[in-house]
């Protein structure tokens, strides 16, 4: 039937007569309508007789309308039987609704408890019940004792007997509710509401009821709407199948199937038999039908039947000619290799749907008579697309290779490249030299033996490139029309040219590549199918170079920018991670490339914390070039001396926000017009001790976490604003606890945004990439990139992968300290323990005396609690004393006479680093000691100097 209905309209056009013959020959003989006389074939189209019934069965419409009507009833009944079931189930609910309104209404209204409590209930109760149940339109109220003795009830003769059925469940105070038989009223929605003295005493029950024959009564209330909605429904949607129907019966013309049948064979027969090509093209400019014919002039696919016009890959004014839907008689077209003779006729005024017709000629032969117009109409669109071509990028090397690829096969069958060294540095040409580069080659063939991409050349000062390059003076083309007589070009290799011969290339147009005064290089067009070049063809060859060289110009002079930017910017990023073992991790940068979005701002960082704990920042600056990297630095550089305060990330969040916006008011007010406003930065410190890590971020994407099981989350982390915006807002911190083997990515925007892909999609191409369970974080990395790469990347990406680890327990000591100088010698001795437990008896005493002296100065001079933590590190032993005081000691000289004043002195002596780290509750103290240099001797012992020290103290058992 599709077939059919695509290929049918241009039957009614174009073979209007073969159709009626066909007709005709159907209806048989007898009919009285004998065939128009042979001059009668041009008279006006007469009237087709009328159409059978849309009720016949032997039309294809007929059979569809019946099937849709009896679809139609069965879909109609089912809705009735579905609305009826909703109906009476609805109505049943809100009977069970009233029932329990109006016994709880009745039990909890003024007067009923009294009447009950009173000494003729009856009397009080059923005057009101009588009334409640005619205003609530329920079948009874009855109230009765919790002895089960009636009160009230609408037959009086039933008032003071025993009511029937269990009301156990309502005398325990609850509210009841079922469906049951009742005596005097038949089966009943029945309510029972217990009524409470105030000592929640049951002193009776109110029960009301509505009969289950008033439920069906409502229902067959709603009978004749649901009927009647059911009619309409099935009049409208029989009309409705009656239209289509009627719809179906008019495209269809009334055929029945065989006759359809035997249209289409015949249709198709005639088309392929026709020896010029047919095209059929709807109203909308879609492609309905396309003979052989059409295929093999226009060089059609397969699969071209309703593809729009402008879709099919043809030249862009054979598209538009053909999309336009106007008339056109023996419009000459370009398709390929063939002239064709276009004749083009709208539909819509013989009878058919909105479309046209067109009928194509092969006339090549006109081809000849314009030749030299085309010639020179070509090489103009020719040097129109190198203009567009040329240059997309500011990649010397790319733009060398689009100079190659405009040049075939158009103007030569192979073309070759060569530039200087210096120009692909970036650099300035450094004059004129022989040896040169080959960057780029492009060709008809593959298998050419010519010098390849990425050779050196030196050549001889006789030969036409070499001439090419001292020909600067005059900047004009060197032309050899036949290489087979330049003696001086054979000389450069003549086992080289001779293969060059043999393959067939036999013309050479070779163009210095000349920008600003300076030769950057040469083009060289050879042609080995095509004719000689001739002598015209050195004007459009010198043309043709001259815009390149610009091109090429502009993107060396880039090339240099860029290179001094990722230079620079690769000094100022970290080379090599530090050493730690709270994390695992792995870390990947890649700069935009060149002549597509320049060197950005992103940065990262992994900063080792004391206490084991370690930073991860990543961070990106707003631009790209120069700039964006010097800033980049400067924002590193202020990262890592805020770490060294030891702040938590929303602090030091908050101090990088004021610094960047106190450097952007110092650069407004000196007239730079850059500034650094609208950085992001995400900072996250991780302890493996806990496992905890706490994160923040402003302006930046947040982190995705893999856990364990490779279920990949994007954690909840507050996001302020971009550096320099915030104006003093505070900075939100996320906590997240990392079990042991989890993977955190943190990652700038151009890993995941890109302008072929939005933000979404990125994100949704990340997740997928980091759902592999088992990768370390280096696999991550290449995997994710591997994923998420483009092509040509238009922006930075920064990219780290932390795997997490947990510090043993075994190497973590802690202890609560009274708060009583007496306790330092217990806890002194308790870490001595610890520390040969640990195998570390050579910074025994060190680590002694330096606990002592910060365990008694947290006594004397801080507050409760006071608590002592030793960490056990790989190379490294870390003494950790906190206190709920925020007061910091400072190391200072003691003076000779001083009877205090040396304890942190000591203690700065000993350790190979100190600090104070404050917290929410107070500050910690800590010192840092190498194991490495301990056992090396350097600061094991403590000489005579600490050993009366230590003396001082006790050593009872703690």
């Amino acid at each position: 039937m599709s077939i059919y209905r695509r290929s049918s309209q241009p039957a009614s056009r174009l073979f209007a007569g073969w159709r009626r013959r066909n007709r005709r020959a159907a209806r048989g003989p007898g009919t009285g309508q004998p065939a128009p006389p042979e001059g009668d074939r041009g008279a006006p189209h007469q009237p087709p007789p009328r159409l059978p019934s849309v009720l016949s069965l032997h039309s294809v419409a007929g059979q569809v309308f019946l099937l849709q009507v009896a679809v139609v009833v069965l879909l109609v009944v089912a809705a009735v039987t579905a609305l009826f079931l909703q109906a009476r189930t609805a109505t049943l609910q809100e009977a069970r609704e009233r029932s329990l309104v109006g016994a709880a209404t009745f039990a909890h209204a003024p007067g009923t408890l009294e009447a009950m409590k009173s000494a003729d209930p009856s009397a009080l109760l059923q005057p009101r019940a009588e009334q409640a149940r005619q205003l609530a339109e329920v079948n009874y109220v009855i109230a009765f004792s919790p002895s089960g003795v009636r009160w009230t009830h609408p037959d009086p003769d039933l008032i003071g007997k025993q009511v029937v059925g269990s009301y156990a469940d309502a005398l325990a105070g609850n509210v009841h509710q079922d469906t049951y038989d009742t005596p005097g009223v038949g089966r009943a929605v029945d309510t029972m509401v217990p009524v409470l003295d105030t000592d929640d005493r049951v002193v009776g029950l109110v029960s009301v009821g509505i009969t289950v024959k008033s439920v069906n009564e409502e229902v067959a209330q709603q009978l004749p709407l649901l009927f009647g909605s059911a009619a309409a429904g099935l009049a409208l949607v029989t009309g409705g199948s009656a239209l289509v129907s009627r719809r179906l019966r008019r495209q269809t013309h009334g055929l029945d199937p065989a006759e359809m049948t035997r249209m289409y064979e015949h249709h198709n027969a005639v088309l392929h038999s026709v020896r010029e090509g047919v095209l059929v093209m709807s109203g909308e400019g879609r492609l309905l039908l396309a003979n052989d014919e059409a295929r093999r002039l226009l060089d059609l696919p397969e699969d071209v039947e309703g593809r729009p016009v402008p879709d099919l890959g043809l030249a862009p004014r054979t598209a538009t000619l053909l999309a336009s839907g106007g008339e056109a008689t023996d419009e000459v077209l370009l398709a390929g290799e063939r002239l064709l003779a276009v004749n083009l006729r709208p539909t819509a005024p013989h009878g058919g749907p909105a479309g046209s017709v067109a009928t194509l000629r092969d006339t090549t032969e006109l081809r000849a008579l314009a030749g030299r117009a085309e010639l020179a109409r070509e090489r103009l669109q020719l040097l129109y697309d190198a203009g567009v071509r040329i240059g997309t990028t500011l990649d010397v090397v790319r733009t060398a290779e689009e100079l190659a690829e405009i040049a075939v096969p158009r103007f030569a069958d192979f073309a070759t490249v060569e530039l200087l060294d210096a120009v692909l540095r970036g650099e300035d040409a450094d004059g004129v030299s022989p040896a040169m580069h080959r960057i780029a080659v492009r060709g008809v063939r593959d298998d050419h033996p010519l010098y390849a991409a990425g050779e050196e050349i030196a050549f001889l000062p006789t030969i036409p490139q070499a001439q090419g390059l001292q020909g600067l003076q005059s900047g004009r083309a060197v032309w050899e029309p036949d290489l087979s007589r330049a003696a001086a070009w054979q000389a450069q290799d003549p086992q080289w040219a001779r293969r060059v011969l043999d393959f067939g290339i036999h013309s050479l147009i070779t163009v210095p590549l000349q920008a600003r005064g300076a030769v950057l290089g040469t083009v060289d067009f050879w042609r080995a199918r095509s004719e000689p070049f001739a002598q015209e063809d050195l004007s459009f060859a010198e043309e043709l170079a001259a815009r390149a060289a610009v091109m090429i110009d502009n993107a060396r002079r880039y090339t240099r920018e860029h290179t001094v930017a990722v230079t620079l910017q690769r000094s100022l990023l970290p080379r090599t991670l530090p050493e730690q073992s709270a994390l695992e991790v792995a870390h990947r940068y890649l700069p935009a490339q060149a002549g597509v979005g320049g060197v950005g701002g992103d940065w990262f960082d992994v900063i080792p914390l004391p206490g084991t704990r370690v930073a991860l920042v990543v961070g990106d600056v707003v631009g790209h070039g120069l700039h964006a990297a010097a800033t980049m630095g400067r924002l590193r550089t202020a990262v890592h001396n805020f770490c060294a305060l030891d702040q938590s990330p929303d602090e030091l969040l908050g101090h990088l926000d004021e610094l960047v916006a106190h450097i952007d008011q110092s650069e407004a007010a000196e007239g730079d017009g850059e500034g650094i406003t609208g950085a992001t930065c995400l900072f996250a410190i991780y302890d493996p001790v806990s496992g905890r890590c706490s994160i923040a971020r402003a302006g930046h994407l947040g982190p995705a976490l893999v856990h364990p099981d490779a279920t990949v989350t994007f954690p909840d982390v507050p996001v302020s604003p971009p550096l320099g915006l915030g104006a003093g807002l505070p900075v939100e911190t996320a906590e997240l606890d990392l079990p042991e083997g989890s993977r955190l990515a943190l990652y700038t925007d151009g890993l995941v945004e890109d302008r072929d892909r939005d933000i979404d999609t990125g994100l949704a191409l990340l997740k997928a990439a980091l759902a592999h369970p088992g990768q370390s974080p280096e696999q991550t990395c290449q995997a994710v990139l591997d994923a998420l790469l483009p092509a040509r990347p238009s922006d930075d990406i920064a990219l780290m992968v932390a795997r997490t680890r947990l510090l043993d327990p075994d190497r973590v000591a802690e202890w609560d300290v009274p708060s009583d100088p007496a306790a330092v010698a217990p806890v002194r001795a308790a870490c001595a323990r610890r520390l040969e437990a640990w195998g570390l008896d050579q910074v025994a005493y060190t680590t002694e005396l330096i606990l002592s002296e910060l365990v008694t100065n947290a006594i004397r001079y801080g507050a409760d609690p006071v608590r002592l933590r030793l960490l056990y590190d790989r190379d490294s032993l870390i003494c950790e004393v906190a206190d709920g005081s925020s007061t910091s000691p400072h190391l200072r000289r003691a003076a000779a006479t001083d009877e205090g004043g040396r304890g942190l002195f000591l203690v700065a002596h000993f350790a190979q680093r100190w600090g104070t780290r404050y917290t929410a509750r107070g500050k910690v103290i800590w010192t840092e000691q190498s194991l490495e240099a301990a056992a090396a001797g350097l600061g094991g012992g403590l000489g005579d100097l600490g050993e009366d020290l230590l003396d001082q103290w006790d050593e009872p058992p703690l």
